[in-house]
């Protein structure tokens, strides 16, 4: 399983569309990221920050993404989020989102050796 992080700016003229946009997200764009082995996938929302976290729990991360971006219906929804968001400069030419490195993760108990269970 792949952890991945990943942080944009939502345009604060655009906030309001885009919380509504989400209070229901489409069907067919879920069903898309399911298809591409995306699980546990929430946004957070602090200032004008977005914050993304999903689980990957497929063997071909690149190649799930691009049939994630190649889908007509999650394409036409990004026509719609994207230009709410903005993206960070120094993103590079990669996807809309910057994607954040793992500095740190805490396993559970079960799978500490040593520690105490209870």
């Amino acid at each position: 399983m792949k952890r991945v992080a990943q942080t944009i700016r939502l345009r604060p003229e655009r906030r309001e569309e885009y919380l509504e946009l989400h209070s229901a997200v489409w069907p067919g764009v879920e069903a898309a990221l399911h298809r591409s082995n995306i699980r546990t996938f929430s946004i957070f929302l602090h200032g004008d920050v977005l914050f993304a976290y999903f689980e990957y729990h497929g063997d071909d991360f690149e190649a799930d993404m691009a049939a994630l971006e190649a889908d007509p219906e999650t394409q036409q929804w990004w026509k719609l989020t994207d230009p709410c968001q903005e993206p960070w400069p120094d993103r590079g030419d990669s996807r809309q989102w910057t994607e954040l490195p793992e500095i740190w993760h805490l396993n559970p108990l079960m799978d500490r050796p040593g520690l105490d269970r209870q």
